[in-house]
């Protein structure tokens, strides 16, 4: 486990920090992500480092960017140190899927596949059970 694992779960409110799974209902603990990759010049200081499911660390790899399926332009990924969360996505309640409102959140969705059938499923749960957003 990473020392800074403590840390960065509490900062996070033990939730994935990308698609926001609430690590509660996983029956182990999240992982610790470098948001720039330590190949990329990133570091292990807390200001880098991000709570991420297993799912959004293994799809995001070591990668800052990805194109937007609106523009097929490329865009940053979303940054859970330096962006707000509800400036790039937004929930749909009654449909369990996350939307994006800007380039950054289009193309953090799609490389992330967090609409996939099976977190569609699980989301819709976790809204039912009050575990999210």
């Amino acid at each position: 486990m990473n020392p800074l694992y403590h840390l960065v779960a509490m900062r996070a409110r033990h939730r994935c920090e990308y698609c926001r799974a609430p690590e509660v209902i996983f029956n182990l603990e999240f992982e610790v992500e470098h948001i720039t990759p330590q190949s990329a010049g990133g570091t292990d200081h807390e200001a880098n480092l991000a709570l991420a499911c297993r799912s959004c660390n293994l799809l995001k790899s070591d990668r800052t960017t990805a194109i937007d399926p609106a523009t097929s332009a490329e865009s940053r990924l979303f940054h859970p140190r330096h962006d707000d969360w509800s400036d790039h996505f937004f929930v749909e309640p009654a449909t369990g899927q996350i939307g994006g409102l800007t380039s950054v959140g289009r193309a953090t969705l799609e490389l992330l596949r967090m609409n996939g059938p099976l977190q569609i499923v699980a989301r819709r749960q976790w809204i039912r059970l009050g575990l999210f957003p």
